[in-house]
């Protein structure tokens, strides 16, 4: 067994509907996928509906799975109602939420304009608490227990310079999912996170590092295992934070970067550039 196959016993998921935002492309793409394998039935949802048709047609194909594309625009309330009406009348029940759905730009903040900056907040943190408030509040009022995962980053509590917008909703979303973790417990609805690091896809890699970007600042050099991470890998922790697996855990925001965000963080970490000879110069400089 390696890292790039599923962890989890097979039909961890039958009878599970699991709604994944963002799900049609990159990320939830693959978590949506491996969910299904599982026996989950899934639905898929963002702004572009011709997108969410295409790959739920792929996904059906690739898994044998049940797939409902349902177009969303989560900045918008009424949508989001929409879509868990649908779900509901179409499978049943939800279990799950995958607050996935994103939004960043790479940019000197001076250089953003304030439309620019609140459309990465409106998304990022206003589409993932308007989700999870409409979610909850219908697992509440059925008495129904349920399972939110949010999808974070390092840098929502670092901060980051360059992207702003998305560190500031990001550590919106953090707290969201801690403060919620303590007070919906008692409904029997748990809230995870996940910080992924480095887990490249086509589209939004190319945008956030266009050109000769991309190759000059090499991710994988930033990560002490000196490599990116494989899909299957988020999707194998995403899947385990939803399951019933995981039934202890909540409030947990859990980090897969390889290492990558406690290199940055160390004063010295920097030092790992000194070659071998240039340390025995050093030691002959101070005296063994």
């Amino acid at each position: 067994m390696t890292h790039t196959e599923g962890m989890l016993r097979e039909g961890s998921f039958k009878g599970k509907n699991i709604i994944v935002t963002g799900g049609g492309t990159g990320l939830g793409r693959s978590m949506s996928k491996y969910l299904l394998e599982l026996g989950a039935q899934v639905i898929i949802t963002s702004r572009k509906l011709d997108v969410l048709k295409e790959t739920a047609k792929e996904l059906e194909s690739e898994t044998g799975g049940k797939v409902l594309p349902l177009s969303c625009d989560v900045r918008e309330y009424d949508q989001i109602e929409q879509v868990i009406k649908e779900t509901e009348n179409t499978f049943g029940p939800v279990h799950g939420l995958l607050n996935n759905a994103a939004g960043n730009f790479i940019s000197p903040t001076e250089r953003l304009s304030h439309r620019a900056f609140n459309i990465v907040l409106d998304i990022v943190l206003k589409g993932t608490s308007q989700f999870t408030l409409a979610m909850g509040k219908r697992w509440i009022e059925q008495k129904q227990p349920g399972t939110i995962l949010n999808i974070v980053t390092t840098y929502a509590w670092t901060g980051s310079g360059y992207v702003v917008p998305s560190a500031c909703a990001k550590a919106g979303v953090l707290a969201l999912t801690r403060s919620l973790a303590v007070e919906w417990a008692k409904y029997g609805i748990r809230s995870n996170a996940i910080a992924p690091g480095p887990f490249p896809t086509e589209g939004a890699w190319s945008r956030l590092l266009p050109g000769e970007l991309a190759e000059k600042f090499d991710l994988a050099k930033r990560v002490p295992l000196k490599r990116v991470g494989e899909h299957q890998e988020l999707a194998n922790l995403a899947a385990y934070l939803l399951s019933d697996f995981s039934a202890y855990v909540n409030g947990e925001v859990v980090t897969i970067d390889g290492g990558e965000w406690l290199k940055g963080a160390g004063e010295f970490n920097m030092l790992e550039m000194v070659t071998p000879e240039m340390w025995d110069m050093f030691e002959n400089m101070r005296g063994k």
